[in-house]
């Protein structure tokens, strides 16, 4: 499966309560997606963050990227085999650009 960072992926993703059939942005770099046979993805959710964090961030074009619902970004990132998710579409380039801020305040790198 061709994948690029900032699509957005549906398949069987762990989140922090319990794993099920959820959204997700690719965040892997072109150069992982082309070496590696699995994928990093950062999870969508419709469930606003109790305490919105610099690592949260409520996308603005959510309907435009193939979502049903308004959705969050929240910096848990996972490793899932490319296999596993199926891409529904694509984040603008605004929250796009807003997640990678999200990721880079929460690594240390």
């Amino acid at each position: 499966m061709q994948l690029k960072p900032g699509d957005v992926v549906v398949g069987l993703l762990p989140g922090a309560a319990e794993t099920k059939v959820r959204p997700g942005v690719v965040v892997a770099s072109e150069l992982y997606l082309a070496e590696r046979p699995d994928v990093l993805v950062g999870i969508l959710t419709t469930k606003p963050p109790s305490h919105a964090g610099t690592t949260d961030y409520r996308l603005r074009d959510w309907q435009s990227a193939g979502l049903r619902a308004p959705s969050f970004f929240r910096a848990y990132l996972l490793t899932i085999y490319r296999s596993n998710v199926t891409v529904i579409g694509s984040l603008s380039e605004r929250d796009w650009e807003s997640v990678r801020i999200c990721i880079r305040s929460a690594l240390a790198i």
